[in-house]
Formats: structure tokens, sequence, C-alpha cells
């Protein structure tokens, strides 16, 4: 299988990237900066340098040809403000989206996240808030392409613990945390069970093992 990762030099892509190399899937990570080239080589996957936020969907179509999924894993990154939010954490994913349409990379996953289904309450910081809302935005865009078989996860809190394989994936899970690991392994496992294609997810430490998890929502 190959794969083409949006946001390729970040958290959750490297650890996927490492996984999809390491069971034998051909990947492809796309970045903005040159420099980061090497540390995708070193993950097992294939550097595409290009500009999600200045790229024509040809341009980004042209990466994704002969893909037999596309996954969404950018993001303006904590330090950006309320514009980046737009440009990327909205613009580049519908942009994504798009080129995987028209390139006829059906299979679609987006790294979203928890909090994007409703609007901020009224004290949330403005930047997350802005964020929250892109990523609604953006998710709403994925949902209404009918060229493509898409999933769209959303993590709780992230953090750097080591993984443990054990999740809960459903569609309101309520708040909770998950190693950056785990959300790598799940999206691994999404990619390989087709039955998960139009279902948006939350996704928390818990009970089931990925696998178990994945098949669970895939059997409905």
């Amino acid at each position: 299988m190959r794969i083409v990762i949006a946001g390729g030099h970040g958290q959750i892509a490297l650890r996927l990237e490492r996984l999809l190399a390491g069971r034998g899937d051909e990947v492809a990570g796309i970045i903005r900066k040159p420099e980061q080239a090497d540390d995708l080589r070193a993950a097992g996957a294939e550097p595409v340098v290009c500009d999600l936020e200045s790229a024509s969907v040809d341009e980004v179509a042209s990466h994704l040809e002969g893909a037999d999924a596309a996954v969404f894993a950018a993001g303006a990154g904590p330090g950006s403000g309320v514009e980046r939010k737009e440009t990327v954490d909205k613009g580049a994913a519908q942009l994504f989206a798009d080129a995987a349409e028209r390139a006829g990379a059906r299979r679609f996953l987006v790294v979203s996240s928890m909090g994007a289904d409703s609007e901020p309450p009224p004290d949330t910081d403005p930047v997350f808030a802005a964020y929250l809302r892109a990523k609604g935005a953006a998710d709403a865009y994925v949902r209404s392409k009918k060229g493509l078989d898409w999933t769209i996860l959303r993590p709780g809190a992230l953090t750097n613990e080591p993984g443990t394989g054990m999740v809960r994936l459903v569609e309101h899970t309520g708040r909770g945390q998950i190693p950056r690991d785990d959300v790598a392994a799940v999206l691994g496992a999404l990619l390989l069970e087709p039955g998960t294609a139009g279902h948006v997810l939350e996704l928390i430490s818990g009970p089931m093992r990925v696998e178990e998890a994945v098949a669970a929502v895939a059997r409905g």
C-alpha cells in the first residue's frame, strides 16, 4: 500500500511513518522545510517538499498519484496565531482533500481534534477557539466529499508517554488522554479496515486492543 501523509514531520506523522514502513508499506511525507527530509528518511518515508499553504490542487494531486490512501496530519502548531489556523488547519486540509479526490486516492484519514464538533465555550482562549473552528470546518468539508472514503479521528489530550496499545475508539468517548504512539497505531489499523470509512471517531486510552477497537467500529 502507498500512503501519503500531509504534515509528514509532525510527532504523530513520524510515528506513523515508522509503523507503516516497518510493516512494508510505501510511505511518503509532505513537508514544508527541506531540512526535515533526513528525519523522514530515518523513519522510512520518502520526503516530499511542498508548501500546502501556497500549492495548487494540481501540484498536490501530482504527489498523490498512485497513492492508495492519504492521511492529513498537518497542523499550524501551538505557537501559531489565528490566521495560520485558517490557512493550515482548515485551508490545507481542504486542499489536501481536493487533491486526493482528483488523484483518485480514495481512502482518506484526518487527524482532527476532540471538541471540533461544537462551538467553543465563550471563555476559550481565542487562538484555541480558532483552531477548533478551523478543524470543525475542515472536517465538515471532508465529510462532503463523495469521492473519498474518509475517516475522521479526534484524539483526546496527546501525551508522549509510551503507547499501551489499549484504547477507547467510539463516536463519543468523553475527555481523556492518549499517547501519540497509540494515535499512530490506530491510524495504521484504520488504513487496513475499509469498513471504518464514513465514521467520525473520538480516541482516548481505554480497555480494548487497537485492532479489536478498529474491528468493532467496522462491525458497527
